[in-house]
């Protein structure tokens, strides 16, 4: 019997992937949509403007749109919980609902809480661990599991075999991010059409602690950061969906190019060797097309939940650079936290 599943902020952009996304799940069921009193009461259909490629679906767009509030966790009698809220209303609504049930956020409220696992299961999926100190530490009977940045994401997957193979010294990162990253409503047209914004407020801070955070080690009891630094820079660029990144690596070891390559094709990790369903038969796809990745045309790649990977080069010796792309809202928001809950499934950690 498949699980019961809330999501909180489901009239939003990344609430409508969870939908999309959630919609033929094999283990979860989409039982209640949750959002503010504006949308209370209405049926989907009519609360939400639909954002995505393709209608709402039918039996979605017939449900009736609930007020956040815990109390729906019994009413419905809810396995589980998936947030898309805006982080001023996470913070006391995203503690509410785990206090009963586990909840997997893609909010960054919690993301840098020492104890809240900030999960990319390829990378880290031993910090899942952490919810043992949680819910201990702060009585709850669910718990919360967080996903981060959605260029956080496309970074840290290409990071994390490059790491384990050759160890880092430091990273330096430019971004080009997609404009459904800032939601609907988040930049107005004028502001962009025939331009390029290089600031997103808040957007460098989390690139570099986020990643840091991931791609630390768990102790068993705190996870230590990884120790090189992260310099970042984030632009917002004329492109609907799809975050492209230039990166500049120091390696510790020397490398040769198809040897860099070699390691992003063998990447896998816990949920290719568990075949969780939203997880991508190759979580780096790589790219040898001088001019690729492009975000028309690679961001889909693995149901968008890969990381295209080109123009790998070595500048230097132990100077690696190259160019990702992630699909911003698939692996870099919802399909990500899908994929945390699809782990915890896997692990035992929810019970219908």
């Amino acid at each position: 019997m498949a699980l019961k599943v809330g999501i909180l902020g489901a009239t939003g952009m990344v609430g409508q992937r969870f939908i999309q996304l959630l919609g033929k799940h094999k283990w979860f069921s989409i039982d209640a949509l949750l959002a503010s009193e504006r949308s209370a009461g209405k049926k989907y259909s009519d609360a939400a403007s639909w954002y995505l490629a393709g209608d709402i679906p039918a039996e979605v767009g017939e449900m009736e749109v609930q007020k956040i509030d815990a109390a729906i966790v019994e009413k419905a009698g809810l396995d589980v919980v998936f947030s898309a809220l805006p982080s001023d209303i996470a913070r006391k609504a995203e503690a509410e609902f785990a206090a009963k049930v586990p909840v997997f956020s893609n909010t960054s409220t919690y993301r840098m809480e020492p104890d809240v696992p900030l999960m990319v299961p390829e990378i880290n999926p031993e910090h899942l661990d952490l919810l043992k100190i949680q819910k201990r530490e702060r009585g709850w009977n669910g718990f919360l599991v967080t996903n981060p940045n959605c260029s956080t994401i496309g970074l840290v997957i290409p990071l994390k075999p490059i790491l384990d193979s050759l160890g880092i010294e430091w990273v330096n990162v430019a971004t080009m991010q997609a404009v459904s990253g800032a939601g609907y409503a988040g930049v107005p047209s004028m502001a962009i059409l025939d331009n390029l914004i290089p600031f997103i407020g808040g957007e460098e801070p989390k690139l570099e602690t986020e990643s840091q955070k991931i791609l630390g080690q768990f102790s068993g009891n705190v996870i230590k950061d990884a120790d090189f630094d992260i310099f970042a820079s984030c632009n917002r660029v004329m492109v609907r969906d799809g975050h492209t990144e230039a990166v500049f690596v120091k390696t510790a070891k020397d490398f040769e190019v198809d040897g860099v390559k070699d390691i992003f094709r063998k990447f896998r990790g816990e949920p290719q060797r568990l075949g969780l369903p939203t997880a991508p038969e190759e979580p780096i796809v790589v790219m040898d097309a001088e001019d690729r990745p492009q975000p028309l045309k690679d961001r889909n790649l693995g149901a968008g939940m890969s990381v295209a990977v080109g123009r790998i080069r070595k500048k230097s010796e132990n100077l690696l650079k190259f160019t990702c792309l992630s699909h911003n809202t698939i692996r870099g928001a919802a399909g990500a936290s899908i994929l945390n809950a699809e782990l915890a499934y896997k692990k035992g950690l929810l019970k219908g």
